[in-house]
């Protein structure tokens, strides 16, 4: 992260980044908190204002500072707000950088006490549909952080500090400024329920923990509303499939049976989880759930026991209604969502849930961007909505969206090393995910570009069937200490294919 100008900004920045004694409520914030009738689930999205001197000032004032003027900032002073636990800044212009330094700090629900400043990842861009893509024609699209997981809070404060000599960015009055317009905090709450789950809440491979559903939208609006599946049209268009609507059960939505129903005959109409098979049956089951014919002999790993959306409690209301797919799978790129590794397992899926909901309320996605999430405790759970065994077109890698899949392992690796059980379950779903395609994950491929800041769109790149997200982008994704686990994972996830 680039550093901060730690120099004061004056007295009156000064008192806006001390702790008060009581903290203000908020006035006017944008809300959206679930009705009785609704799952749980809210976010509050409140504006940054202006911190340290708005204007050169002159000396001999009381209270105002002779120093130059600094680079821009803007923040929140400390306040009491409903209650949340993941946070994240978002501006107007999802094609504008956000050049800078973002941090806050949260006062705790449970004790009262107030964190330390917390960096945000603030270059977040390429996690995102495709240039060109429909899911960015929508308007709702918004530049966004990396979201981070802070757990059950009830204050906040926000600072962000514009990098010396970053490049002006267009404000919504026509104006240069450092940083870009309309920029808010996003304060998720992810709701409380506990489904079923399998286990004993200390998650495992089979996908325990607890789980609840999501609520309804925040500032930005909702994606979409109950309606029939879709597959692929062209550039990415859904239209409909023959399959006609599920029938829902009792208690069950529309929208959470088309989810759920997209996974038959891997797991029946309502699973909370699919579960796993030997290889044997794997390649059995193969033959069942993939259109296309398996390679002779087929190479597909065991199937690993996968939590699906309703497993971890996803509101199915929030996402737009149609599933969107790929031509193929032809490589998987694994992420990190760079959203800290302060959880318990137990809390992962609160945070899937919380991730759901900033990446549609508040940065404008269709649904979930990864097609798959893992947790410390090596987890797996279903991303993107459209069915497991399916070539479901994600956002998590800009360019290189199309026949690919993208995996995320919940956590931040740059300094910190991935739990070895999330490595060896990001080995096993490749195994048989890219084996239901018949992809070697020892092997390259080629991938056409659809644009970003390493390949140019329409050029033909050589990756390794089983990528980091850096190989795709300039980005420091998945973290330093994952991707260093990337060579070793290729091997072993050959060797599940039976290879």
């Amino acid at each position: 992260m680039r550093g901060f100008l730690a120099s004061a900004v004056g007295v009156a920045t000064a008192a806006a980044l001390a702790l008060p004694l009581a903290l203000p409520t908020p006035a006017l914030a944008e809300s959206s908190s679930a009705s009785s009738a609704a799952p749980a689930g809210s976010t509050q999205s409140l504006p940054l204002a202006p911190l340290g001197p708005a204007a050169d000032r002159s000396p001999g004032i009381p209270g105002m500072s002779t120093s130059p003027r600094l680079p821009e900032a803007r923040g929140l002073a400390a306040r009491e707000v409903e209650r949340f636990s993941l946070v994240g800044v978002v501006w107007d212009d999802a094609g504008s950088q956000l050049y800078g330094r973002v941090q806050v700090r949260t006062r705790s629900a449970r004790t009262g006490a107030w964190s330390d400043w917390q960096d945000i990842e603030t270059h977040n861009s390429e996690h995102a549909p495709d240039l060109g893509a429909v899911e960015r024609g929508s308007g709702r699209l918004r530049g966004s952080t990396a979201p981070l997981w802070v757990g059950d809070s009830d204050g906040i404060e926000v600072r962000v500090q514009a990098e010396p000599g970053a490049p002006p960015a267009a404000t919504r009055s026509g104006n240069a400024a450092r940083l870009p317009s309309g920029l808010r905090i996003e304060l998720v709450d992810p709701g409380a329920g506990t489904p079923s789950l399998p286990g004993d809440g200390e998650n495992t491979t089979s996908g325990t923990g607890t789980a609840g559903t999501t609520g309804t939208t925040g500032t930005t609006g909702t994606a979409g509303t109950t309606g029939t599946t879709g597959t692929t049209g062209t550039m990415g268009t859904p239209v409909d499939d023959d399959k006609g609507d599920p029938v829902a059960q009792p208690g069950m939505s529309l929208a959470t049976a088309e989810a759920s129903s997209a996974n038959v005959p891997l797991a029946p109409l309502g699973a909370k989880e699919i579960a796993p098979l030997d290889r044997q049956d794997t390649i059995a089951d193969a033959v069942i759930a993939v259109d296309g014919a398996l390679s002779s002999p087929p190479y597909i790993g065991p199937r690993p026991g996968i939590v699906t959306r309703l497993g971890w409690g996803a509101d199915e209301s929030l996402r737009e209604k149609e599933f969107v797919y790929t031509s193929t799978v032809k490589a998987a790129f694994v992420h990190h969502t760079a959203s800290g590794n302060n959880y318990d397992c137990k809390d992962a899926p609160a945070v899937l849930r919380s991730l759901y909901r900033y990446h549609v309320v508040s940065a404008g996605w269709r649904d979930f961007g990864y097609n798959f999430a893992i947790d410390k405790c090596g987890t797996v759970y279903e991303g993107r909505a459209g069915g497991v065994a399916r070539p479901v077109l994600g956002a998590h890698t800009m360019g290189f969206n199309t026949d690919s899949m993208g995996i995320a392992v919940l956590g931040t690796f740059t300094t910190t090393a991935p739990p070895a059980a999330a490595v060896q379950s990001v080995a096993a779903l490749t195994a048989w995910k890219l084996g239901l395609f018949n992809r070697d994950p020892r092997a390259t491929t080629t991938l056409k570009s659809g644009g970003g800041n390493l390949y140019a769109k329409g050029s033909s790149v050589k990756m390794n069937v089983i990528s980091g997200h850096r190989d795709g982008f300039a980005t420091e994704c998945p973290g330093k200490l994952l991707y260093g686990q990337l060579p070793p994972t290729r091997t072993t996830a050959a060797r599940l294919q039976g290879r």
